[in-house]
């Protein structure tokens, strides 16, 4: 029995969810609109303020489907309703992250300046040059565009430079000794 699946999803006021003939849902709320297209497999009812989600079988394939097409429409509601965000921070001697119109720019250590252009639906603000925060009501757009700004200078295990999450802890090596 799938735990995640069988749990009811709560609608906050303000939130509307549009179900379409083919399973193809649209959330509205007070951040924005979001929609994507479930697996019609799955049965969605809006029933006064909750969502269920509910499978035609027991078997594993319809179970799997089950509880991530719950997972991403609670997922939905909760980006129209309240939005997520993402906190990187860059760690070093010269690192820093600047904006540049629709791209952000990040001096991490190379010869040349990297510049990331700002996917559409996620905005990203640098209270410092030090930190980046991008927000979006996307959890699956500010997940990778994170890993992306990420990914331009991966902390490192000695100094611990690079860009990390906030909250990520960096496992530190100790480098060689001398004799």
């Amino acid at each position: 029995m799938s735990r995640i699946g069988n749990k009811i999803i709560p609608l906050q006021a303000g939130v509307s969810l549009a179900i379409d003939e083919n399973n193809h849902v649209t959330a509205k709320g007070p951040k924005g609109e979001i929609s994507f297209t479930f697996n019609p497999k799955m049965t969605i009812e809006v029933e006064g303020t909750s969502v269920k989600v509910t499978r035609p079988s027991d078997s594993i394939e319809d179970k799997r489907i089950h509880g991530t097409t719950r997972a991403i429409l609670h997922n939905m509601v909760e980006g129209v309703t309240n939005g997520f965000s993402k906190v990187l921070t860059i760690e070093g001697v010269g690192y820093r992250a600047s904006l540049k119109g629709k791209a952000i720019v990040i001096a991490a250590g190379y010869s040349h300046l990297v510049e990331l252009a700002i996917p559409e639906g996620l905005t990203v603000q640098c209270p410092s040059q030090t930190e980046i925060v991008i927000s979006g009501i996307d959890k699956q757009k500010v997940g990778q565009f994170a890993a992306e700004v990420r990914e331009v200078r991966k902390p490192e295990p000695y100094k611990g430079k690079g860009i990390r999450y906030k909250d990520e802890v960096v496992r530190r090596k100790e480098g060689k000794k001398a004799k």
